[in-house]
């Protein structure tokens, strides 16, 4: 058995502190419905456990311009049921809802959500080699059972995907991450938070290992709220990860143009993937199932099967487009049909 020593921080300085001393291994918990998980399996291995439930980032609330802020230690399925998630961007808590079950839900927080390990089950198996858990080790993947593996930004020392469904929708909504350590604090773009693998699987994000998350801000989203789907692709109706997942929102003008659009794909990269070059085919263009298959085979393009996962390639076109024509018809979100024009 490893011993794991076990604090609750007082304050933020304390969490701080915990996390700057790199050399005593602390690690902090919120919800631990991930780190937990990987401690029974000898996957993470933390010599200190920092509580850090009793910090001020549990609120939801909107920022100046409109915007949401999102506190790191509001739980999951508070987010998702906001009021103020529902009348800004619907298409947030559908994703979180899409994903694990309501009990995680329930004790999930949003910066540990960011924060969740791929779900591989060679990294889950610490008899076999994998470069995420052992730098250099191997990939057993690669040529092996790869179901679930990634199609895009995918490297020769890692094939694994990113199991979130909240980043997603976080992608697609242009969200940044404000994290704080004793140097200070700065916010990180949602597009530069998560890493591909490239030769360091290891390194899922570009948080340094002395930052905490503090929050998670989505700019105003109005113009996407009465347009916007999350599609769920999965061998089961609930509690398993994406084969495929797309976040869809649109922008339509009265003539029924598209003015912007934002697409982020789940369950097929080390990393939500969006490319905003993609996007911006469709922008003045009718919304119609024809140009959707061009956005669908921009973001594509660069997709590469491993064999027993080639089949996601024509799933992911598919569920791109149909995600756009739901989206395209008008927002469903946990509390009914969200009415086009509610917020004005």
């Amino acid at each position: 058995m490893t011993p794991v020593a076990y604090e609750r921080a007082g304050d933020v300085q304390a969490a701080l502190a915990a996390l700057s001393a790199a050399d005593d291994g602390a690690r902090c918990i919120a919800g631990g419905t991930n780190l937990i998980d990987l401690m029974k399996e000898n996957i993470a291995r933390p010599e200190r456990l920092v509580d850090i439930n009793g910090l001020p980032f549990d609120r939801i609330e909107t920022t100046e311009d409109g915007g949401l802020r999102l506190g790191a230690l509001a739980r999951n399925a508070d987010t998702a049921y906001h009021p103020l998630v529902r009348e800004h961007c619907p298409l947030l808590g559908a994703a979180i809802l899409a994903g694990a079950s309501p009990q995680i839900r329930n004790m999930a927080s949003n910066g540990g959500n960011l924060l969740q390990r791929t779900r591989c089950h060679y990294f889950y198996d610490v008899g076999v080699p994998c470069n995420k858990r052992e730098p250099g080790s191997g990939c057993p993947a690669i040529g092996g059972l790869t179901r679930q593996h990634a199609i895009l930004g995918a490297s020769d020392h890692c094939i694994a995907t990113h199991p979130s469904d909240m980043c997603v929708a976080l992608a697609a909504l242009d969200a940044t991450v404000q994290v704080r350590s004793q140097r200070g604090e700065r916010s990180i773009a949602f597009a530069d938070f998560h890493r591909l693998p490239g030769d360091r699987p290891s390194q899922d994000t570009t948080l340094a290992p002395d930052e905490l998350i503090t929050h998670i801000v989505v700019p105003p989203a109005a113009a996407f709220r009465a347009h916007s789907a999350y599609l769920k692709l999965r061998d089961r109706a609930s509690y398993a990860f994406a084969l495929v997942s797309v976040a869809a929102a649109l922008d339509l003008s009265e003539d029924g143009t598209v003015r912007a659009v934002r697409v982020a794909l789940g369950g097929v990269a080390h990393k939500p993937w969006r490319l905003p070059e993609a996007e911006s085919l469709l922008v003045g263009a009718r919304p119609t199932a024809e140009h959707f298959a061009l956005v669908a085979d921009a973001l594509l393009r660069s997709a590469q099967g491993q064999g027993d996962n080639d089949f996601k390639i024509p799933l992911a076109r598919r569920a791109i487009v149909r995600a756009l024509e739901t989206a395209a018809a008008g927002t469903v979100d946990n509390q009914g049909r969200v009415p086009e024009g509610a917020l004005q």
